[in-house]
């Protein structure tokens, strides 16, 4: 692509569009993982309200049991919205998904419960949650590749981390929420309208993100590829037969990346609560503090990685969450505030650095004509198959074992195979998102040659 010698068209940017194109992907963001964490905080609550009385197990079940089934069509999204935005551009496809996403999480705040029209409620709030996940699908690899495209060659991690920040604060805040009104309302306010109020939220969120999003213009690497007399989104038997390689040994990161960011934000409240028999509300203000810590320290993980680049920087994470999951887990086991405070801290500190350099791998990996279609697929079915069963998994390792730090072990098997398939993947800190094709062919090669370990770029 006719672009300047060591210039990306992503620099011709000012910083004043930069900001409104990170707020605008920010909100997006933030309305998506703020409804899968108040779903899972309020999950008793809701188990209540939609499922046959009598067995509050079962009920419980059921009310994950639609949790999971939002992950399942996650990929499909991926890949609709995906080609969608390879063709059409990354403005629209993303101003669809926000108002999806927006409008799905509210009419949970809306839907009548199982008391009202028996069987409908549960149907009613598997479709809402199917109409999430599919929308979601869309929306966080969308969202990354935006930024990326509109940010400076050589800074794309410090701009790009900032997508990241709107992931951990959504958790906090709905921590934040669910803490709040139970400690300020009575259970029978709770039970009758009060726990509808954090999903009418997302209204307001999502018209606020609509507006931003239609009033930026298509990011100036899409708008390069289209201004080419040729320049066709490539089919998905296409996008997966060029690029497969770096699907497989992205995806083998992202695995990393999904299963200690769900270990961090949802099941290690839990884990305090179950193993370390500590109190909702001392489970609460530990995984709380926890969030904001992680959402202060993804800047400077983006500036990390810039200075390091990318394959220093996927050793850096791996190691971390080897080398802190056990005395997390220990420490999450006390039952004690700063100690469990500490312990979720820690395992932060592993997911934070995955979470960041995955938000700008998924868009250096991929060339433009695919990118958005690529990285949603190879992000989403990771997410679902190690992020959406972590909790199951966590919780039957224990069962079966009888060990409380079997889930430890897990997640360092799976940060072996995150290093494994992190360092197959070529560097990328210098490349230029306005390349062509061409520049990418280098990451598709056999799995048994060795990329280049500099962080210098491509050769």
């Amino acid at each position: 692509m006719p672009t300047p010698q060591g210039q990306s068209a992503s620099e011709d940017v000012d910083i004043s569009t930069l900001r409104k194109v990170i707020a605008a992907s920010a909100i997006g963001n933030f309305v998506e993982w703020f409804d899968f964490a108040i779903y899972g905080f309020l999950a008793v609550i809701i188990s209540q309200h939609f499922f046959p009385p009598g067995n509050p197990t079962l009920a419980l079940l059921q009310t994950f049991a639609v949790f999971a089934v939002s992950f399942a069509l996650r990929p499909l999204g991926g890949i609709f919205f995906g080609m969608l935005g390879d063709r059409l551009g990354r403005k629209h496809v993303l101003s669809i998904t926000v108002l999806m996403m927006a409008g799905s999480t509210t009419l949970i705040g809306v839907l009548p419960t199982y008391a009202s029209i028996g069987l409908f409620a549960p149907l009613l709030l598997a479709l809402a949650r199917c109409l999430q996940g599919f929308s979601a699908g869309g929306e966080y690899a969308g969202a990354c590749a935006f930024v990326m495209e509109h940010a400076p060659r050589e800074q794309k991690a410090r701009y790009g981390s900032l997508v990241p920040v709107s992931t951990f604060l959504a958790f906090a805040m709905a921590a934040a929420l669910a803490y709040i009104i139970g400690l300020v309302m009575t259970e029978a306010t709770l039970q009758s309208w009060g726990w509808r109020l954090p999903f009418l939220i997302a209204a307001p969120l999502g018209l606020v993100g609509l507006y931003m999003r239609l009033r930026l213009d298509e990011s100036p690497a899409f708008q390069a590829l289209k201004a080419l007399p040729e320049s066709p989104h490539a089919p998905l038997r296409e996008t997966l037969g060029q690029h497969g390689r770096t699907l497989l040994c992205l995806g083998a990161f992202i695995s990393a990346t999904a299963l200690s960011f769900y270990m961090f934000t949802t099941y290690f409240a839990t884990y305090m609560q179950v193993v370390g028999g500590a109190t909702r509300t001392v489970a609460l203000l530990a995984s709380l503090g926890a969030l904001v810590f992680a959402a202060i320290l993804c800047p400077a993980i983006g500036r990390y990685t810039d200075w390091v680049g990318r394959r220093r920087t996927i050793l850096t994470a791996c190691l971390s969450l080897i080398v802190a999951v056990f005395p997390a887990y220990m420490l999450a086991g006390s039952g004690e505030l700063w100690g469990a405070m500490l312990g979720a801290a820690m395992m932060a500190v592993g997911a934070v650095i995955c979470g960041v350099v995955t938000a700008v791998l998924l868009s250096e990996q991929f060339p433009t004509r695919v990118r958005y279609t690529a990285s949603a697929l190879c992000y989403n079915v990771a997410y679902t198959i190690f992020g959406g069963t972590a909790p199951l998994v966590a919780t039957w390792l224990i069962d079966i074992t009888g060990l409380p730090l079997s889930p430890a072990f897990y997640l360092v098997a799976i940060a072996l195979l995150a290093l494994w398939g992190g360092m197959k993947l070529p560097e990328s800190a210098s490349r230029s998102l306005s390349d062509d094709d061409d520049a990418w062919q280098v990451a598709d090669r056999p799995l048994s040659a060795s990329p280049s370990g500099s962080a210098s770029g491509m050769p």
